[in-house]
C-alpha cells in the first residue's frame, strides 16, 4: 500500500506553501525508502512552481536537493541497506538502456530522463519532490553521502554541486588552470570551492566587490568587478575557463574575449531571454562555448566523494517548513548566502492545511 507523508506543496503558482499529506508509492523490489533529513532550495524550484518555465502540474511538491537516511529497501536492492546515508538529486528515472544511460550519463537519456518533481514517471504519475518527510526512489538514482558531509551542507551538492563539478571535470581543470567564476551565488560559491580544490587559480567575476571577502574565504585568489572601467580590456585573453553561473543577460562576446586561445566558457546558468553572439568571438582563438546540465549518477557520486575529501559543502542557512515562502523571496532578491536548506524535522510540529 502507498504510504502517506507530510510535505510542502502548492496548489497554484500564486498560492502559499501548505503542509499537506501526499502519497509515496509502495516500494518496488529495486526501491529505496529515504527518511529525508534536509532539502535544499534551488532556484529551479522557484522557476518551476511559479510557472516561469511553463505550466506546472499542481498540486505540486518540489525539491531535488535531498539528503537523508535509508529507512527500508526492496527485495532486489543490492547497493544500500537500512541506515545508510544517501542523497537524491534531479533525476529519479531513465530508460537505463540507451547509449547515454549505459555510459553513465542518465541526465542525457535519449528516451527522456524523469525529473525528481513535476515530471511524468514511467507509471504515468507526476513525480513529487523532496520538500517532504520521505521519498521512494529506485536505487539506481540514489547516491551515497560520505560520513564527512553533514546532511544540510550535502543536500545542495546533489544539484548545485554536480552542476558546477561536471564542467570543471569535463574540461580538465587542475593545477595551473586559470578559472573565472562568473557570479557568486548558489552555484558560483560551490564552483569556486571545487575549482580551488582541483588546484586552479580562481577569480570571481561579479558586478561589484561586495562579496570579496566571502570569495577569498571560499578559495578565490581575487574578485573583480565587471563594471569597473577597463575591465574587459585589462583582462583580455587571461582565463583558461569561465564558469558562467548567472541567469541574466550578459555581453557574451565580451566575456569570450577574456578567454585564452582554446579557452572554454561553460554555461550552467539559464537566462530567460536569447543571448547575442557573433561567431567571430569563438572562431578567433578556436574558443569553446558549451553548456552543461547536472551530470550522470557515477559523476554525481564522484563529486560527493571529492567534496568529502576536500571539506567542501554548501554555505547554508537552515530554515523551517513555515519559512519557505519568505525564503523564496529572499533567494530571488539575492539575499541568501548561499543556499537555504529546509530542516525537515520541523514537519513534526507543522500544522496541516
Amino acid at each position: 500500500m502507498p504510504m502517506t507523508v507530510k510535505a510542502l506543496r502548492k496548489t497554484g503558482p500564486d498560492a502559499p506553501f501548505e503542509v499537506a499529506e501526499i502519497e509515496r508509492r509502495d516500494p518496488r523490489p529495486t526501491d529505496v525508502v529515504i527518511d529525508i533529513k534536509a532539502a535544499g532550495i534551488c532556484h529551479s524550484d522557484i522557476h518551476t512552481i511559479r510557472n516561469e518555465w511553463g505550466e506546472a502540474h499542481f498540486p505540486l511538491t518540489v525539491g531535488h536537493e535531498i539528503a537523508g537516511v535509508v529507512e527500508a529497501v526492496g527485495d532486489e536492492v543490492t547497493h544500500y541497506a537500512v541506515g545508510d546515508r544517501v542523497g537524491v538529486g534531479c533525476l529519479v528515472n531513465s530508460c537505463g538502456h540507451c547509449e547515454e544511460c549505459e555510459a553513465g550519463f542518465e541526465n542525457n537519456c535519449l528516451n527522456g530522463a524523469v525529473g525528481t518533481y513535476d515530471a511524468e514517471d514511467v507509471d504515468g504519475t507526476i513525480t513529487q519532490g523532496g520538500y517532504s518527510q520521505k521519498i521512494v526512489v529506485d536505487e539506481r538514482f540514489v547516491c551515497r553521502i560520505p560520513d564527512a558531509l553533514d546532511f544540510d551542507v550535502a543536500a545542495p551538492l546533489l544539484c548545485a554541486g554536480i552542476t558546477t563539478y561536471s564542467p570543471l571535470a569535463t574540461w580538465g581543470v587542475g593545477e595551473g588552470s586559470k578559472v573565472a567564476v562568473l557570479g557568486l551565488g548558489g552555484l558560483g560559491h560551490l564552483g569556486v570551492q571545487i575549482a580551488a580544490a582541483k588546484g586552479a587559480e580562481v577569480t570571481v567575476l561579479s558586478r561589484s566587490r561586495k562579496k570579496e571577502q566571502l570569495a577569498m574565504d571560499l578559495g578565490a585568489t581575487e574578485m573583480l568587478s565587471t563594471e569597473e572601467d577597463g575591465f574587459f580590456a585589462d583582462n583580455r585573453g587571461r582565463f583558461d575557463l569561465i564558469l558562467n553561473t548567472i541567469s541574466a543577460d550578459i555581453p557574451v562576446d565580451k566575456y569570450l574575449g577574456l578567454l585564452k586561445p582554446r579557452g572554454v566558457m561553460a554555461v550552467v546558468g539559464l537566462p530567460p531571454d536569447a543571448q547575442s553572439l557573433r561567431f567571430g568571438s569563438i572562431i578567433g582563438g578556436r574558443k569553446v562555448l558549451t553548456g552543461s546540465n547536472i551530470g550522470g549518477l557515477p559523476e554525481t557520486q564522484e563529486m560527493l566523494d571529492f567534496c568529502a575529501e576536500h571539506g567542501i559543502g554548501a554555505q547554508i542557512e537552515k530554515i523551517s517548513v513555515d519559512e519557505v515562502d519568505d525564503a523564496y523571496e529572499r533567494v530571488v532578491a539575492g539575499e541568501v548566502y548561499f543556499r537555504a536548506v529546509i530542516d525537515t524535522s520541523t514537519f513534526e510540529d507543522a500544522a496541516m492545511a
